[in-house]
């Protein structure tokens, strides 16, 4: 091997030393901040039950705290509020350890471990979220399973704050999974179960600009070149491969759509868009494009293609029995475009006209 080349990889092996050393740093920082906040959230709430503790006390904490370390963030008494809210959600989030740490009045009960860093033993999904996260979820999730939910996915997927927000805001948690399918049957238990957790319903396409009258053509230009949030809103795995995919069977031309590839499932996904209603002969072509792709693309290690159907409107009976005796995994889901405003809003609401004429009064202001 060449100097060169040998030094490449040297200098390559450094640099993936360096960030992972930088990784581990800034989520050991991130815990350990997490387990400060809820230490002193866990002591509040204790102070509140014991000594009934109000706002005013809490104020005067907030300003002791800014005195005695003048360079520390998060001491106001709107984040001291967040910390006992924090607490108050996860009192399982850390445990105190006997036998290094000395026990407190305010120590929580024993709780399986999840992960030990160093004394401490941390709930992982919580430790991996920062604050930020964390004060979105308390704002915003009221319920406890719908926070474990959005925990979970934040988690696994590596959320930003600003993409568990959209998640939250668009419902992610009651649309997850609930698209009608035959995966059950055709899919071994796993996968079946994976697969049914990437389906949508309905998918939320209020990223698009649409006119009233749209074509289909019209939303797969649209979803394509919003790609990246056309693929946010499909969920984490997506691979796109390509639009109106060209496949020759029998001597005759055939366009899929939109193809994909899912990285977990290890299967291509045909997705079909139809601006109108569901009817029983667009889940049949799908079928035959299914296998198609089986036969003329799927490696011998993919798993079997599937396929969504994505239609305006569906009816759920209809679409079931058009499921039931179908072999290939095919799952039907509605989507949505910008919700439509509130018929008790839409005459409070200025019109075009009045907005035009107020822009041009402002302007020969």
């Amino acid at each position: 091997m060449s100097l060169e080349n040998t030094y490449a990889a040297t200098i390559a092996q450094i640099k993936t030393e360096i960030e992972t050393v930088r990784l581990k740093a800034a989520i050991s920082v991130n815990q350990h901040l997490l387990m400060l906040y809820w230490k002193i959230g866990s002591i509040i709430l204790q102070q509140q039950s014991t000594e009934g503790w109000g706002t005013k006390v809490i104020e005067r904490l907030s300003n002791d705290l800014r005195k005695d370390f003048p360079d520390m963030k998060g001491t106001s008494s709107r984040n001291l509020k967040y910390m006992r809210a924090f607490a108050e959600a996860y009192p399982e989030f850390v445990q105190q350890s006997a036998t290094q740490i000395p026990p407190s009045n305010n120590s929580i009960v024993q709780v399986p471990p999840a992960q030990i860093e160093g004394s401490v033993i941390v709930q992982a999904p919580l430790a991996q979220l920062t604050w930020y996260h964390h004060i979105t979820l308390i704002d915003k999730v009221k319920n406890v399973e719908e926070r474990a939910f959005y925990i979970k996915k934040a988690s696994e997927n590596g959320w930003s704050r600003n993409i568990l927000v959209h998640q939250i805001e668009s419902n992610l948690y009651q649309r997850q999974g609930k698209a009608i399918s035959n995966f059950t049957q055709t899919l071994p238990a796993l996968q079946s179960d994976l697969a049914k957790e990437m389906l949508k319903d309905p998918y939320k396409f209020d990223f698009l600009n649409l006119s009233e009258e749209y074509f289909e053509k019209d939303l797969e230009d649209a979803l394509v070149n919003h790609i990246t949030k056309f693929l946010l809103e499909l969920g984490a795995g997506f691979s796109y491969v390509g639009r109106q995919y060209h496949l020759e069977i029998g001597g005759e031309d055939f366009y899929i759509d939109l193809l994909f590839y899912h990285l977990k499932l290890r299967s291509y996904v045909v997705i079909e868009l139809k601006t109108g209603k569901f009817i029983p002969e667009y889940a049949s072509k799908l079928n035959f494009y299914l296998s198609a792709v089986d036969d003329l693309l799927k490696h011998k290690t993919d798993n079997p293609t599937l396929g969504i159907l994505i239609c305006k409107e569906r009816n759920k009976v209809i679409a079931e029995y058009s499921l039931r005796d179908i072999n290939k995994p095919i799952g039907i889901a509605e989507y949505e475009l910008t919700q439509s405003i509130p018929e008790n809003l839409k005459g409070s609401l200025p019109t075009i006209e009045e907005i035009e004429k107020e822009l041009e009064n402002n302007k020969q202001e």
